[in-house]
């Protein structure tokens, strides 16, 4: 399968594996996404609060990752035809701090056809990795794939 040309639920393999391009987390990010968000959260604008928790510094909002992760991954199904993401089973491994560069490992865990036949289901196991090679978040998320138009040969 190559990611470069436009892919069709019949072209996906389970157990295909790939690593998106990374982003590096910035201060911009989190004070971005709590403007927008609305959670001021101490953890996420003050340094010394985070310190005092524990933590060697303010962490980004586990939903600011999880949003740069559905993006990097966005980023490579560009050679998909997605019809919509379904859903999402998630877990917040460890912090994610500013400089941190994250990046995702994506590997398709299973297919199945819809019951129309013209669309396939597929789960993709999602890995949050940071520069240093720590899960920092991981779970699973379904895709809605169109299936190859009858008469279109691969």
């Amino acid at each position: 399968m190559k990611l470069s040309e436009k892919n069709f639920y019949e072209d996906l393999e389970v157990g295909y594996s790939y690593e998106t391009p990374a982003i590096t987390v910035g201060e911009a990010h989190i004070l971005g996404f709590a403007g927008l968000t609305g959670d001021f959260a101490d953890v996420h604008v003050d340094e010394t609060f985070a310190q005092e928790m524990g933590f060697r510094g303010r962490i980004a909002h586990g939903i600011l990752g999880l949003g740069l992760i559905d993006a990097l991954k966005n980023r490579c199904l560009v050679g998909f035809h997605v019809v919509a993401a379904l859903n999402w089973n998630w877990r917040f491994a460890g912090p994610l701090y500013i400089g941190d560069r994250l990046g995702a490992r994506l590997t398709i865990l299973d297919k199945r056809l819809t019951r129309k036949g013209d669309r396939g289901i597929v789960t993709l196991e999602i890995k949050g990795i940071n520069q240093n090679g720590e899960v920092v978040q991981e779970g699973q998320n379904q895709i809605m794939v169109l299936c190859r138009p009858s008469g279109n040969p691969k």
